[in-house]
């Protein structure tokens, strides 16, 4: 079984920094894209940043200049390095990624279960 677990959200003042972790578990042959998403309270998710296996990254408009997208594929971890949080940022951070499992013959995508980000003072 195929999963992602995220950590690193929590409370910080305007202008302050968060890393999120996600790093995914299980049968694992391959992951292509990963990424992260939002979604705040009465808002739709929206993407955030997302990250190919080779390294090309793609970024909302929102958080150009100010978040960070990385990716150790030896640990199947991607991370999002957040600076200069404002209160606009504040969401719930969902991990995504396309993964190939060990005895399957495609990609599917698979969803982390979230952490809450609060950008307040």
């Amino acid at each position: 079984q195929v999963q992602l677990v995220e950590s690193g959200g929590g409370l910080v003042q305007p202008g302050g920094s968060l890393r999120l972790s996600c790093a995914a578990s299980g049968s694992i042959f391959s992951i292509d894209t990963m990424g992260w998403y939002r979604q705040a309270p009465g808002k739709q998710r929206e993407l955030v940043a997302t990250i190919l296996s080779v390294g090309r990254t793609n970024y909302a408009d929102t958080v150009k200049g100010r978040f960070t997208i990385s990716r150790d594929n030896a640990k199947n971890t991607v991370y999002l390095q957040m600076n200069s949080l404002k209160a606009e940022d504040t969401a719930e951070y969902y991990c995504n990624a396309d993964i190939k499992s060990a005895w399957g013959r495609a990609y599917y995508n698979y969803w982390g279960q979230g952490t809450q980000v609060t950008v307040s003072s």
